[in-house]
């Protein structure tokens, strides 16, 4: 038998890893979980999420999917994983800002514009969550970069449909953050609602989208500037 890669990893967290944080699982789990922050993040193994953000257990609360796209709030009651993360994060955990955090070379976004295999229902009912962010330009670099960044904004405005987290962005209990990761270059870029563009984090004056929350909800893609260009 070949050896097993993963039973052996499984070992080392145990006997090299777990013993420097085995008062902080057990303050978690005695005291229990209260991240503060809820990331949607896109399930490509590049995105990273707490080596991204320097947090620890009992930081983050995450939630991964193809994408990082956020179900609209139409009670369906379907089997929607993301949507009822988002609710028990919010109503349960009172996290105090929600993260969407798309990034570079998007194999969701690349497949929008390209073929999915016919095996593949569920992913292509999927999809259908980010096509409002497509372009009709021709599939290229720019095309895909462009439309990365309209889907986080996209997944912000579903957000703001969410009764609990519209309520709370509004009261400034909860902030929005829409991120754009640019794994080549090792760079986070910043939506600014109010200026309508990616600002690099290294530049940024703030994580999040501003508080002008109230122009996500607006019909802005036709208008608004992204990464200083048109969209």
């Amino acid at each position: 038998m070949p050896d097993d890669d993963l039973l052996h990893r499984l070992r080392c967290f145990h006997s090299d890893a777990f013993p420097h944080y085995r008062e902080q699982f057990e303050s978690l789990v005695n005291q229990g979980q209260h991240p503060s922050t809820l990331f949607i993040g896109c399930s490509d193994s590049r995105l990273v999420p707490y080596l991204l953000t320097g947090f620890g257990p009992g930081e983050l609360f995450l939630v991964r999917n193809v994408g990082a796209f956020v179900p609209p709030y139409d009670g369906s009651y379907g089997h929607h994983g993301t949507a009822a993360a988002i609710e028990f994060a919010v109503l349960n955990l009172n996290v105090s800002r929600i993260v969407v955090c798309g990034h570079s070379d998007c194999g969701g976004i690349k497949a929008m514009y390209g073929e999915v295999s016919p095996e593949a229902l569920n992913l292509r009912r999927w999809l259908d969550l980010g096509r409002d962010a497509m372009l009709p330009d021709k599939r290229s670099p720019e095309t895909l970069r462009r439309t990365e960044q309209r889907a986080v904004i996209l997944q912000l405005e579903r957000l703001m449909g969410y009764p609990m987290v519209r309520r709370r962005v509004e009261d400034g209990s909860i902030s929005l953050h829409g991120w754009h990761y640019v794994i080549e270059e090792g760079q986070v870029y910043v939506f600014d609602v109010t200026e309508g563009v990616f600002t690099p984090a290294s530049k940024a004056s703030s994580s999040s989208t501003g508080p002008d929350t109230g122009l996500l909800t607006q019909e802005a893609f036709g208008c608004q500037q992204y990464g200083n260009q048109a969209v």
